[in-house]
């Protein structure tokens, strides 16, 4: 998954991330 690494993260996973967390957080 190592295509483009400009500054180690690019905005559609940054978007993951943000979602991801915002769902754990809801859980918890």
């Amino acid at each position: 998954m190592l295509r483009n690494t400009r500054k180690g993260f690019t905005l559609i996973e940054l978007l993951i991330v943000v979602v991801i967390i915002g769902i754990l957080a809801a859980i918890a």
